[in-house]
């Protein structure tokens, strides 16, 4: 997992291709969550929770033209379809549309998170001299609750339970920062404490891929792009950062691989075996195919598209 910089230009596009951001599904789009806590034991609120946000990721990101968007958008300049209620107007058509994109990314909670702390519920047109911090805030925030996602998948992962102590203290640490007040946010060197959660996520990495038996294989941040794995023994394998997008992955044994970052756009995942999978998200999954055949880690749903 790389620091990321603040999404400027193509910010959007770019988040996509990072291959490192959580769950945004079509029916999750302008309407509340059932459940937003992630996929370890910190109960934190860890996923997107639309009706609860200013409509943030429509107005505050730039997007430009591509097999993700069909139009371009500046940052700060709302989108064509975000309605006066920070709704989507074209939700349930996203994808024909061409907007593909927004059925992918997440904020990983960031969005509720900055317009109701951060801001204390007052909205970017209530308060239009806020709108700018407002804006900014928000990658911020969705890089530090992405690094608690992973840090409370980590808190679950039985092999590295000799860390488990200081992953609770990284966790409480970034969730601290999570509650500054704007100034601090937007002043936080996000890079510094994304390093320092590398660190402690590669450690675990290790005890958990530890499992498997036999030589494991070191893939990190390989050129596999369209790459033919199908039916590849790839269990426990380091695919940190790897260029997967439309490799042939049917049937491939990935159980106990780490795929943080790894980028699965158009990834053939049909059949495929990702059970126990480390560090995977749902953008990553949305963005690949699969079908009913594809074993998921119990934290990710199986895409409406697939």
């Amino acid at each position: 997992m790389s620091a990321q910089p603040d999404p400027q230009p193509d910010a959007l596009n770019s988040a996509l291709r990072e291959g490192t951001h959580g769950p945004l599904r079509e029916e999750d789009h302008g309407s509340p969550r059932e459940g937003t806590h992630g996929p370890g034991p910190s109960g934190l609120d860890l996923r997107a929770d639309c009706a609860n946000c200013f409509g943030l990721c429509c107005v505050a990101l730039t997007f430009s033209v591509s097999a993700d968007f069909p139009v371009d958008k500046a940052a700060g300049e709302p989108c064509r379809h975000l309605r006066t209620d920070f709704r989507c107007g074209v939700h349930s058509t996203l994808r024909e549309r061409g907007f593909q994109g927004c059925t992918v990314y997440d904020c990983f909670g960031a969005g509720q998170k900055v317009s109701q702390l951060t801001f204390g519920g007052r909205d970017w047109r209530q308060a239009p001299e806020s709108a700018e911090r407002m804006f900014a805030a928000l990658p911020v925030m969705r890089q530090l609750q992405e690094l608690l996602w992973y840090l409370d998948e980590a808190l679950a992962l039985e092999p590295a339970r000799t860390l488990h102590r200081e992953i609770r203290r990284a966790l409480d640490d970034t969730e601290r920062l999570t509650r500054s007040a704007p100034e601090a946010l937007l002043e936080l060197d996000v890079a510094e404490r994304r390093a320092a959660v590398n660190t402690l996520l590669l450690r675990t990495s290790e005890l958990v891929r530890a499992q498997v038996r036999g030589r494991r294989k070191n893939r990190r941040g390989a050129d596999l792009f369209g790459a033919k794995l199908k039916g590849a023994e790839l269990r426990g394998a380091d695919l940190r950062g790897a260029y997967l997008i439309a490799a042939d992955l049917r049937g491939a044994d990935l159980r106990l691989a780490d795929l943080i970052g790894a980028d699965l756009r158009d990834a053939d995942l049909r059949g495929a075996d990702l059970t126990g999978a480390i560090f995977l998200v749902q953008t990553q999954v949305n963005a690949a195919k699969g079908d009913a055949a594809t074993r998921l880690p119990p934290s990710l749903t199986r895409p409406a598209h697939w």
